[in-house]
């Protein structure tokens, strides 16, 4: 979560907001949140915009509307990831996948992107991108090398100018849900359903790109195979990302636009199979590791991050716990939690409220309609000056909380299909554990990182999976990060993916 003091109209400047809009802003984001080219979870401002194009003679053609487009995308995914060992090892890999294709004569441009989504894309004039998660679950330099021949052949084959122009017209939807009123929730929903919009290519055009990417990597002299390895990776990561939570899995990160199918994964392994053995090519895979090694892992702190059901913003100095049962997700926005089943959910986020207005003024204020003013009640919170309200619609039932934290006030927004001792219970005690973090905490709260060991004789799956810190299920992550599967086994001298704080 981002606080933007600089822009938020003051509370009493606001139009009235639906319950309606109030929520699904907040489901919006709690669904969309790390979806490809429609997450939520990163709109702040990147510091450097890009690596240096590939061919440095011949950077990709720019017009204002493509600059518009990577400033979204910067801030959308965080800004750009700087690394000059991953930059130089992707620079190289796309010099030669450009020269092994069809239009040699085409300039690229990679950025790397500060997420720890899963996700890669491409815009027609050529600039690629790719998130730091993809490049942690990789294995090695083919496999990435096949996501970025994929994204350069949606290029070559002019799909992202088809996608573009769908874009332009989605863009008239965003315009017209922004001028219905300055609520910047749900511009956020509208740029929201105009990415998913951006999102998708037909099940023709993933196949076409899978044919012309295998072949141009296969050409570039690397594994063909990496393709259906890193498909399935994705596939496996994807599942068990979605643990528990009832969405389908795949509506997350480069699934979403590119979903790998069987099929899909069958059609990438009977390419290669023109091209070359399953053993065939080079997957380049200890200087892949090396490149890798220490690289951020998940959420950067910097804009805090969840552990667990606990949120920690090490910056702002603060934390809070949610009940058993609730997931949560970090967005630009806010801090948005489901509660397994969808019959609750919450948001926390910052709003500018005047020094001389009441919290209790401010929940009264207008910004959510159908509150119950009688019910509106000044508290204490762990010492800091709140207050709280409770407000009902057709569906939902709200408690909501405003909590002056120094001259920030954050707001606390609960929805429960149906209100129960029990629910409003949950509801209280995560606002009471609101806290200060304290100078050790915020001092222990570093980024994961991928840490690249070397399996020793006797070191097993699990054995090295107890040293991963930070993570769930870490058995089944290490395999995932590794590429091993269930029956998979660790061979000693063997240089293997952990994650450690």
């Amino acid at each position: 979560m981002r606080v933007n003091r600089g822009v938020a109209a003051p509370a009493s400047q606001r139009g009235p907001r639906s319950l309606r809009r109030v929520f699904a802003a907040a489901a919006l984001c709690a669904s969309f949140a790390l979806s490809a080219c429609g997450d939520l979870g990163r709109f702040q401002t990147a510091s450097n915009p890009s690596l240096a194009p590939t061919k440095p003679n011949k950077p990709a053609a720019q017009t204002p509307a493509t600059e518009r487009e990577h400033s979204r995308i910067l801030s959308s995914y965080g800004g750009s990831y700087d690394d000059p060992r991953l930059e130089a090892l992707i620079t190289k890999s796309v010099e030669r996948l450009v020269a092994a294709s069809e239009r040699p004569d085409l300039s690229y441009k990679v950025t790397i992107l500060n997420s720890g989504a899963v996700n890669a894309f491409a815009l027609p004039t050529g600039q690629l991108y790719v998130t730091r998660g993809l490049i942690a679950l990789a294995s090695d330099t083919s496999e990435l090398s096949s996501v970025l021949a994929h994204e350069m052949a949606h290029v070559l084959a002019k799909h992202a100018a088809i996608r573009e122009d769908q874009a332009k017209q989605a863009a008239v939807v965003t315009r017209v849900v922004a001028d219905m009123g300055s609520d910047p929730d749900m511009s956020a929903l509208a740029l929201a359903k105009t990415k998913l919009t951006m999102a998708s290519f037909s099940r023709a055009q993933e196949f076409e790109a899978d044919g012309i990417g295998v072949g141009i990597a296969a050409r570039a002299k690397f594994d063909p195979f990496g393709a259906s390895r890193f498909l399935t990776a994705m596939e496996r990561n994807a599942a068990l990302k979605a643990g528990r939570a009832p969405a389908d899995p795949r509506s997350l990160d480069f699934l979403s636009s590119h979903p790998a199918t069987p099929e899909r994964v069958q059609n990438a392994q009977a390419s290669a199979r023109q091209y070359s053995s399953p053993e065939g090519g080079e997957r380049d895979r200890d200087a892949y590791l090396s490149a890798i090694d220490n690289l951020v892992y998940g959420e950067d702190p910097s804009e805090g991050f969840v552990r667990g059901r606990r949120f920690l913003h090490p910056k702002l100095g603060f934390t809070f716990q949610v009940p058993d049962g609730f997931v949560l997700e970090n967005t630009a926005q806010a801090v948005v939690g489901v509660r397994e089943g969808g019959t609750q959910a919450m948001r926390f986020d910052v709003v500018r409220v005047p020094a001389e207005q009441t919290l209790g003024d401010y929940l009264n204020s207008g910004w959510m309609e159908n509150v119950d003013k009688s019910s509106t009640e000044d508290i204490s919170i762990n010492g800091f000056p709140s207050a709280t309200a409770t407000a009902g619609g057709d569906q939902w039932q709200f408690r909501i909380y405003a909590l002056r934290f120094g001259s920030d006030v954050y707001r606390f927004i609960f929805a429960t299909k149906k209100k129960t001792p029990e629910s409003d219970r949950g509801f209280r005690d995560t606002v009471n554990s609101f806290r200060r973090l304290t100078l050790a905490e915020i001092q222990a709260a570093r980024p994961l990182r991928i840490k690249v060991i070397t399996a020793q004789p006797g070191d097993t799956v699990e054995s090295l999976a107890q040293r991963m810190q930070g993570v769930d299920r870490p058995v089944d992550r290490f395999r995932v990060l590794n590429g091993l599967d269930a029956r998979s086994t660790l061979k000693p001298r063997e240089r293997v993916k952990i994650v450690v704080d």
